[in-house]
């Protein structure tokens, strides 16, 4: 037996001896093993990136009205009647009710917005219209939009499950009465004016005409 056998041979037992005590230290694999689990994810139950606080303030209310408040109280009490009804919403719909009845006023043509005004407020309003035109007056008016819009009050009776909410508006437009010659005697045609009003609108909520009627205009 030359060198070169005798050498390897001596390789080949050093090689099975380290095999030996491999296995003796990691142990052995038999059969399917599952892979190993992946590290488990962190529980978030109960932890969530907003809060949600049953029972809290209706945004929807407390955005306008001071949570308690008289108003916020009466806004409330709209919505157990109308639970869809939208403070929000109905805001929205005051702004185009705004600039559409007030552009009737101007231009004296009330016929309209008839449905959307109390027997009260259109009576007042066909007065100063006919006031107008019993001078001579012609009046020209461009609605250039709202600087402001808010709430001003809410009341609720319960008992008639009657609603009412005035509404603040700060208007900019562009408004002049003419006399017969053409002269301007009112307003200025090139030079947009504030108008300020506060508008109370009324409605029976739970009513099937969901209209809101202007039953009242101040400053």
């Amino acid at each position: 037996m030359n060198g070169s056998i005798i050498q390897l041979l001596v390789l080949a037992g050093i090689a099975i001896f380290l095999i030996l005590r491999l296995k003796s230290v990691l142990g052995t694999r038999e059969g399917f093993e599952k892979p190993p689990a992946p590290a488990p994810l962190p529980d978030r139950r109960g932890k969530r990136d907003f809060e949600v606080i049953e029972g809290g303030p209706d945004r929807d209310i407390t955005d306008h009205a001071p949570d308690g408040s008289s108003s916020a109280r009466a806004l409330a009490a709209m919505k157990q009647i109308e639970p869809d009804f939208s403070v929000s919403g109905f805001l929205q719909g005051a702004r185009g009710a705004y600039e559409m009845i007030l552009m009737a006023f101007e231009k004296g043509d009330l016929d309209q917005v008839r449905p959307f005004m109390s027997n009260d407020v259109y009576d007042a309003f066909s007065q100063a219209v006919s006031a107008r035109r019993s001078r001579g007056l012609t009046v020209t008016a461009e609605f250039l939009g709202l600087r402001e819009l808010a709430l001003d009050s809410a009341d609720f009776d319960k008992d008639a499950r009657e609603a009412e909410i005035s509404v603040r508006f700060v208007g900019e437009l562009i408004s002049a009465a003419r006399d017969s010659s053409g002269e301007v005697v009112e307003g200025d045609p090139k030079r947009p004016r504030k108008q300020r009003d506060i508008w109370t609108f009324a409605r029976k909520m739970g009513a099937s005409d969901p209209n809101w009627q202007l039953v009242a205009t101040g400053e």
